[in-house]
């Protein structure tokens, strides 16, 4: 759903309007923020199922804003290794939010139900909204066009004709589902299979996170050192040679519980390696579509996401071995994807490599 929004944005918030307009990314921010809380509210006083998911999708529409345009934005202000830089300290918290969702979650909704849950939210968008209100300008007016809407649409399908910026998408999309599948398959092969105690998982789960921070730190110190592109293709590699382990051990039961653990808490830490420097690497194939290239690299993020999820639920036998070899797969997908770098190097304007 995220490219939806993204053009309309694209048309209002970073394509068109004179100088003397208003903060333009701004604006798209704050319509997309208002519509998050409005939708977060009325999630919470849904009367019944279907509402419930009506609601729920309306408000995917706002929330999709703040992950396409803050990408866009460290692109409008960065470049080159400070992109990297800026987009892992931004990466640290898109990649960990949701991992600390469904813990958060599950306390507030003991505590005071499900509505409770959408409650929160709509506040956090308020205050959220509130933040956005005080953020400056970043694209230029120089660097604005004047397309019409129907344009924004065609310019996604002009960037499946650029193959160093598919190589990125794909690095990246590969990873997501991989991770999808950890998010999905771990409390079944944890809990159910391995008969972990509840209040322990949280525990195996948070490991990864602290897995994903460290690495991402590590990311920021390295990348102007090593260069991104190398820092993206260890990362990939690091996510295929440990998603191996995880299907032999889903498969065979080898290791038992811990078979799955360290190899999985491997293949979430590269997160830090991957989905930045993708996400960086992808901005600069067309710094002037910025603002497209963003929302189209978070829907085949997300949506490779959503596929890698449902592929365990697919194909669910009873054993870990659906997320074994999902994980595995969308490891040595992303590896491949970043490996075809090297057949596309990066020209700039001159025509230099």
């Amino acid at each position: 759903m995220q490219p939806s929004p993204s053009a309309v944005q694209a048309r209002s918030g970073r394509q068109s309007c004179p100088s003397r307009s208003p903060p333009q990314d701004a604006h798209p921010h704050r319509s997309a923020r208002s519509r998050y809380q409005s939708d977060s509210i009325l999630c919470a006083c849904s009367g019944s199922i279907g509402s419930l998911i009506a609601w729920r999708i309306v408000q995917a529409f706002g929330a999709s804003a703040g992950v396409v345009l803050s990408r866009a934005m460290v692109r409008d202000l960065y470049q080159g290794h400070h992109a990297v830089r800026m987009l892992s300290t931004l990466i640290t918290v898109m990649a960990i939010a949701p991992l600390l969702g469904p813990i958060v979650g599950a306390q507030i909704l003991a505590l005071g139900g499900w509505r409770s849950v959408f409650g929160l939210l709509g506040g956090v968008g308020i205050a959220t909204l509130a933040a956005v209100a005080t953020l400056p300008e970043t694209l230029t007016p120089d660097r604005r066009h004047h397309e019409p809407l129907s344009r924004a649409f065609l310019r996604y399908g002009e960037l499946l004709t650029t193959p160093r910026l598919m190589a990125y998408t794909g690095a990246g999309a590969f990873f997501y589902g991989g991770m999808f599948a950890y998010v999905a398959g771990t409390p079944f092969a944890y809990i159910s299979y391995y008969h972990v105690p509840p209040r322990y998982y949280g525990l195996l789960f948070g490991a990864g996170i602290i897995g994903i921070m460290a690495t991402n730190m590590l990311n920021v110190r390295l990348a102007h050192r090593i260069g991104s592109d190398r820092m993206l293709r260890f990362g990939t590699f690091l996510a295929a040679v440990a998603g191996i382990p995880v299907a032999l051990a889903a498969w065979t039961g080898c290791g038992g519980l811990w078979g799955l653990v360290v190899p999985l808490f491997i293949f979430a830490s590269a997160t830090g390696f991957i989905v930045a420097n993708s996400i960086a690497g992808a901005l600069n194939t067309s710094p002037a579509r910025s603002g497209s290239v963003s929302a189209f690299v978070g829907a085949a993020q997300y949506g490779n996401g959503i596929v890698g999820s449902g592929l365990i639920g697919a194909f669910a036998d009873g054993t870990p071995w659906p997320m074994g070899w999902v994980v595995a797969l969308s490891g040595i997908g992303s590896l491949l994807c970043a490996a075809a770098l090297s057949l596309h190097p990066f020209r700039n304007r001159s025509g230099e490599t």
